[in-house]
C-alpha cells in the first residue's frame, strides 16, 4: 500500500511541475497544431509497454482479457472529451490543480468523484451493466487482429520514436525566464522548466512501475484514477475499508506530491473562481466522472494504462476522448472567436 502513495507522490511531483495535462496537449492539438504533449505522452505509453511486455513474457505478470462493449467505450470517452474543457483539465490535471489551491478544479474533483462513484455504486450501476451488455467484442488487439503483442508494441515504439527525432529537429523558440532564485536540486526540482518529453519518460517509468508494485498488493492493473476516486467516496459513506486498496493511496499521492511541488515552486495559491467558473467546473465534473466510469478508464486508466497492454478500450477511449476535446473547443473556443470577428466586420461594413 506504501508503494501506491510512493508512486503517487511522484508522479503527482512530475504533473504538477511539468504541467502535464493532457486536456491542454490535446486541446492544443486542434487549436494550435502543437503535439508536444501528444508526443511525450506517447512516450509515457511506449516506455510503459516495453517494460509490462517484459513482465509478462518472463512470467512475472499475468494480464486477464476481458469483453468490451464498443457502446460503452465510445460514448462515455467522448462525454469524457466533452468534460476536460468544461472542467478545466483531466482528472488526473484536476487532483493536481486541486493541490494548487485551485477553487474550481476543488469543484469539479468533488463531483467527478462522486459522479464515478454513481456509476460504480450507485443510482447509474444498473444502466452501465444493462448498456455494457450490447456491442461486446474481445478487447485485445492482438487477438483480434491476430498480430503478435510484441509486433504491436514495436510499431508503437517505432512510431513514437519518428514523431519525437521530427519534433526535436524543429528549431526551438526560446521561452522567457525569470532569473534562477535557487541553485543545485532546488533549481532543477522546484525552477527549472521540465521539457514535456522528459516528463512523458519519467511517466511512463512510474507507470510501469506500479503494475509489479500493485500486483504485489493483491490489485491487478497498472495506473487507474476514476475507480480509486469512486472507491473514497464509498468508504466515506460506507465504511467498508476493503476498498482503501492500493488505488486509493495513488490518488491520495497525487494530490500530496502535487502540493509539495506547488509549495516548493510558490506556485500554491487559494484561487476563488467567477460565477462561470464554478458552474462549468461543477457540470464538467460530473460528466468526467459519468464519462469515465462508463468508458471503464480515463486519461491515465485508458489513455495511458490500457493502450500500453494493446487494449482496444484504451485506445479508443484516447481517440474518442480527442474527439470530445476537440468538439467541445470548438464550441468554447473557436465559434465564439468567430462570431465576434464577424460582428466587428459588420460594424466596420
Amino acid at each position: 500500500m506504501l508503494s501506491g502513495l510512493i508512486i503517487g507522490a511522484l508522479l503527482g511531483f512530475i504533473l504538477q511541475r511539468a504541467r502535464f495535462c493532457m486536456t491542454g496537449g490535446f486541446r492544443d492539438i486542434y487549436l494550435t497544431r502543437d503535439h508536444t504533449l501528444l508526443y511525450a505522452f506517447l512516450i509515457a505509453i511506449s516506455i510503459q509497454a516495453v517494460g509490462v511486455y517484459f513482465l509478462t513474457e518472463t512470467g512475472a505478470l499475468t494480464l486477464s482479457v476481458k469483453s468490451i462493449s464498443l457502446i460503452v467505450v465510445i460514448g462515455g470517452s467522448l462525454l469524457f472529451g466533452v468534460s476536460l474543457i468544461l472542467a478545466g483539465g483531466c482528472e488526473a490535471g484536476t487532483w493536481y490543480r486541486a493541490a494548487e489551491g485551485l477553487i474550481g478544479s476543488w469543484i469539479a474533483l468533488l463531483f467527478y468523484m462522486l459522479s464515478a462513484a454513481a456509476v460504480k455504486y450507485g443510482v447509474l450501476a444498473e444502466t452501465y451493466k444493462e448498456i455494457n451488455s450490447y456491442t461486446t467484442i474481445n478487447n485485445s488487439m492482438a487477438q483480434t487482429l491476430n498480430i503478435p503483442q510484441g509486433l504491436l508494441i514495436t510499431v508503437l515504439v517505432i512510431i513514437t520514436a519518428l514523431l519525437v527525432i521530427k519534433h526535436l529537429r524543429k528549431p526551438r523558440v526560446k521561452v522567457p525566464t525569470l532569473p534562477a532564485q535557487r541553485t543545485g536540486i532546488l533549481h532543477l526540482l522546484f525552477e527549472k522548466r521540465w521539457h514535456p518529453f522528459v516528463a512523458g519518460a519519467a511517466v511512463g517509468l512510474l507507470a510501469f512501475a506500479a503494475w509489479p508494485l500493485s500486483s504485489a498488493s493483491g490489485r491487478l492493473g497498472g495506473l487507474g484514477i476514476t475507480t480509486p476516486s469512486a472507491n473514497i467516496v464509498q468508504f466515506l459513506l460506507t465504511g467498508n475499508a476493503g476498498l482503501i486498496d492500493w488505488g486509493v493511496f495513488l490518488v491520495l499521492g497525487i494530490f500530496l506530491g502535487s502540493f509539495i511541488a506547488a509549495k516548493g515552486s510558490k506556485e500554491f495559491k487559494w484561487r476563488v473562481p467567477s460565477s462561470n467558473i464554478i458552474i462549468s467546473s461543477t457540470i464538467g465534473g460530473i460528466l468526467m466522472g459519468v464519462g469515465a466510469g462508463f468508458a471503464g478508464g480515463c486519461t491515465i486508466g485508458n489513455g495511458l494504462t490500457n493502450t500500453s497492454i494493446m487494449m482496444w478500450q484504451g485506445w479508443l477511449g484516447l481517440v474518442f476522448t480527442i474527439i470530445g476535446v476537440w468538439i467541445t473547443s470548438y464550441f468554447v473556443y473557436v465559434r465564439p472567436r468567430t462570431k465576434a470577428t464577424h460582428s466587428l466586420i459588420n460594424i466596420t461594413h
